[in-house]
């Protein structure tokens, strides 16, 4: 899978999304504006099971929780991982009102080893509805996600260019 251009391309499709606000960079730092470049395993999915019905996927689920977040605050020594709220810490809500979050697949950038200040709570997420440019991630249509998790194999990976 390769994204290039606004675009994900894999097999036969061609999937429009959104990227950070100031595009892509080699050496992302944490609030830079920016989706990473490289090469990126998929981990896993996290999904809001009140909003969204019968998902498929090869990657381990999680339901996501109202105290879910993903800290963001390189102070922390847990940067860049999945925390419960209320946190001391700065950290990103994962359960939100507005939809961009009822599916999250959870990218390998920064996460073995987790190095601070580097960037975290990268994922491909839901878009708005016009696409509207993201602060690092990488977002698509929520159809387009199902059929992102469909296709997706165990070892399948994003490559950023």
């Amino acid at each position: 899978m390769t994204l290039k251009n606004k675009y994900i391309r894999f097999k036969n499709y061609k999937i429009k999304c959104a990227l950070g606000k100031k595009g892509t960079k080699k050496n992302k730092k944490e609030g830079d504006k920016t989706t990473p470049k490289g090469r990126f395993r998929l981990n896993y999915v996290l999904y809001r099971s009140d909003r969204v019905k019968n998902l498929t996927s090869v990657l381990k689920k999680k339901v996501i929780k109202k105290n879910m977040g993903w800290c963001d605050d390189p102070s922390s020594d847990q940067y860049n991982k999945l925390i419960k709220l209320p946190f001391k810490f700065s950290a990103e809500k994962i359960y939100r009102k507005s939809n961009i979050y009822d599916i999250i697949i959870v990218i390998n950038y920064n996460l073995k080893p987790i190095i601070k200040s580097k960037g975290s709570a990268v994922f491909i997420h839901i878009s708005k509805k016009n696409f509207k440019s993201t602060e690092g991630c990488i977002a698509i249509s929520k159809k387009n996600m199902r059929l992102l998790l469909n296709e997706i194999k165990i070892k399948s990976y994003l490559n950023i260019i």
